[in-house]
C-alpha cells in the first residue's frame, strides 16, 4: 500500500473545514496539505449512494482508480473521494477519466499524466514504468 488511511473522525472534518473541494457529478474530491509528511487517502459512500452492496462497490472502484494517479512521492496531502450517486455504475478506467480531471484541477501531481519538462519534450513519470 503506498499511502496511509484517514481514520479518526478529526481527520475528516480537518480537511472537510480547511481544505479545497472539487465536485464532478461521478465524485467529489477534497484536498489539504498535512504536516506529517506522507499522503492520507480517505474514501467515503454514504447511504444516498445506494446500500451496502452498492457502498463497498463504490469504494472499490474509487480504490482502483486512485491507484492509477496517486504517486507514492507527492509529500503531505489529506485527499478525500466521497461517492456520488453515479459511482457504483462506473468502471474504474471511466472514473480513471474523472480522476485525472480533478487531480489537474487540483494541482496534484498525477502518476498516468506526461510530464512536460522546459523544452516541451514530455517525459514519462518516474516509477511509472512496469
Amino acid at each position: 500500500m503506498r499511502y496511509r488511511t484517514l481514520n479518526k473522525n478529526w481527520q475528516y472534518n480537518r480537511v472537510y473545514g480547511r481544505g479545497k473541494s472539487y465536485v464532478h457529478p461521478h465524485v467529489v474530491l477534497y484536498v489539504a496539505k498535512n504536516r506529517v509528511g506522507y499522503t492520507r487517502i480517505g474514501l467515503t459512500a454514504t447511504k444516498k449512494v445506494g446500500h451496502a452492496i452498492q457502498r463497498n462497490r463504490a469504494r472499490r472502484v474509487m480504490r482502483a482508480a486512485l491507484s492509477e494517479h496517486l504517486s507514492q512521492n507527492i509529500g503531505g496531502y489529506d485527499i478525500i473521494l466521497v461517492a456520488r450517486g453515479q459511482t457504483p455504475h462506473l468502471k474504474s478506467t471511466q472514473l480513471s477519466k474523472t480522476m485525472g480531471k480533478l487531480f489537474a484541477k487540483a494541482g496534484l501531481p498525477d502518476l498516468a499524466r506526461p510530464v512536460q519538462d522546459a523544452a516541451g519534450k514530455t517525459e514519462a513519470v518516474p516509477g511509472n514504468t512496469p
